[in-house]
């Protein structure tokens, strides 16, 4: 029996974005304003891991940040949780938690938006510079 796939925004319960959601990223606005919301409730400590996981999480993002909204949303529930049950910040996250982001961006090899767009300025300057040699 296959499982169907479903979208991040199906999952949350909400509608595919439209077009003009996509260009104007109101969208991720909207998202964005959720979990500062979310976040402005936890403690202290919770919300200064919460800042520290955004600043390790966004290098891993894309020109948007939209393939991240999952993450930081897994993130923040977990946050979240580990703050109801009375768990310390250091019981959750561990003392390293730009290890724990890079763990969630996808491990240590894990590509940032610096890799791809070296990775694609290489490439167009490849192409330039075989048009001068042809």
């Amino acid at each position: 029996m296959a499982v169907p796939l479903i979208t991040h925004r199906q999952a949350q319960g909400g509608r595919e974005m439209n077009f003009w959601e996509k260009v104007t990223g109101s969208d991720l606005t909207r998202e964005w304003k959720a979990f500062e919301a979310r976040a402005e409730v936890l403690p202290d400590d919770y919300r200064a891991a919460w800042g520290q996981t955004i600043a390790h999480l966004f290098p891993y993002g894309d020109f948007t940040g939209r393939n991240l909204m999952p993450i930081l949303d897994s993130a923040l529930g977990l946050l979240e949780v580990a703050a109801a049950d009375g768990q310390s910040v250091h019981e959750v996250l561990g003392e390293d938690i730009q290890g724990f982001c890079t763990a969630l961006a996808g491990g240590a090899g894990a590509r940032t938006y610096r890799d791809r767009w070296r990775e694609q300025l290489n490439r167009n300057v490849a192409r330039k510079l075989s048009r001068l040699g042809g």
